[in-house]
């Protein structure tokens, strides 16, 4: 299949540092062309994918993520260009998607975010003015929180187990990695690691005015030698990051939807110890890669049981569940019946001996037009 990969304007694919849905757009978009599809990802600048051709809008990267005019722009200039594919895979905001559903090509839009009253609404309404929409939730506890919208199947999010390294020793603290803001918990994680008497190092995003006010407030007064902060770090520095922990500190106190760096997390072997708030009982499994509380208080006495988890059988745990090889085998299927199905799928082998015409890397103009 042709199919058209469709990034969140924000942050360049996949992500310098901060950026889970970044990631995870990778991942599909290079697991689809592994699996022979005719990939295209249309993301911002910067944007570079292992076999997968990029369009990059040619528009400086904002510096808030979620600012609805960047992303309305970005998306009203690339309607045309989308109908040249067989399916669009739509990673946009929910008021993205009302603007990808005029290209009237079929969409498999994934739901990233929490999906509340008003946005369930607009999902049900945008599904039913256009059945070539195809919704698509990152975790069964997402989808019992909209049960009024009508998700076509639910993917969990994916993550490269083979370029996270293992890591069987344990390094002495207890590790934060998130953004910084009242509900990922990083003042919870503080507390849990002053009660436990343990050493927390703490990485996070912390760029925009509210991030930095929560920081301020809420982290700076508890700094010292027990307490650190790391900033943020790159992709290659949170692994190392992750994987010298005792474990993750994950206490949140919202239903967030997935959750990837709980599975990052567990690949590197480090257990994570979370709330069980949203998806987070799909994401760990209780005992056996972590434990999972209702309140952080009851996590404080957890620590000390650090060491009945088998840090290998942790990560065969985040291997067998959140593999990006297994993710990637479930979008196929699933593009493969929103475009049709079978019949597709036989009219494209039919016509795999066939040469075809080279087509050369090209860059989305906010005009409208194709610049090489």
């Amino acid at each position: 299949m042709r199919i058209a990969i469709i990034a969140p304007p924000w942050i360049p694919v996949p992500p310098p540092a901060y950026g889970g849905v970044e990631q995870v757009v990778a991942l599909q978009a290079e697991g689809l062309a592994r699996l022979g599809h005719d990939v295209t990802l249309f993301a911002p600048p910067g944007s570079i994918v292992p076999g997968v051709r990029t369009c990059e809008s040619p528009i400086e990267l904002p510096e808030q993520i979620g600012q609805v005019d960047v992303e309305a722009r970005r998306l009203t200039a690339l309607i045309d260009e989308l109908a040249d594919f067989d399916i669009l895979l739509d990673h946009s905001s929910p008021e993205g998607l009302a603007l990808v559903a005029r290209a009237r090509t079929p969409i498999v839009h994934v739901a990233h975010g929490p999906i509340d009253r008003a946005c369930a609404h607009h999902y049900r309404s945008v599904a039913t003015l256009n059945r070539n929409v195809h919704l698509v939730a990152i975790s069964d506890s997402q989808r019992r929180s909209a049960p009024t919208v009508p998700f076509t199947d639910v993917c969990h999010n994916g993550i490269d187990v083979d370029a996270i390294p293992f890591r069987p020793e344990r390094g002495g603290y207890l590790a934060f990695l998130g953004r910084m803001c009242p509900e990922k918990g990083p003042a919870e994680a503080i507390a849990i690691a002053k009660a436990a008497g343990r050493k927390l190092l703490i990485a996070a995003k912390c760029r925009e005015e509210l991030e930095q006010a929560y920081f301020e407030r809420e982290i700076r007064p508890h700094l010292g030698e027990d307490i650190v902060w790391m900033g943020e770090v790159d992709r290659h520095e949170k692994y190392d990051f992750l994987g010298r922990a005792d474990a993750l500190l994950f206490p949140i106190s919202w239903d967030e939807p997935f959750g990837l760096v709980m599975a990052e997390a567990m690949a590197t072997g480090t257990p994570v110890l979370a709330t069980a708030r949203g998806a987070v009982p799909e994401v760990v499994r209780d005992g056996l890669s972590g434990f999972v509380r209702s309140d952080p208080a009851e996590l404080v006495p957890l620590v000390d049981r650090l060491n009945t988890i088998d840090r290998m059988r942790c990560r065969h745990w985040a291997q067998e569940q959140f593999s990006s090889e297994a993710m990637a085998l479930r979008y196929d299927r699933l593009l493969s019946r929103a475009a049709g199905g079978l019949t597709l799928r036989a009219n494209m082998r039919s016509e795999a001996a066939a040469p075809r015409p080279a087509r050369r890397l090209t860059h989305i103009s906010l005009g409208g037009g194709v610049a090489g």
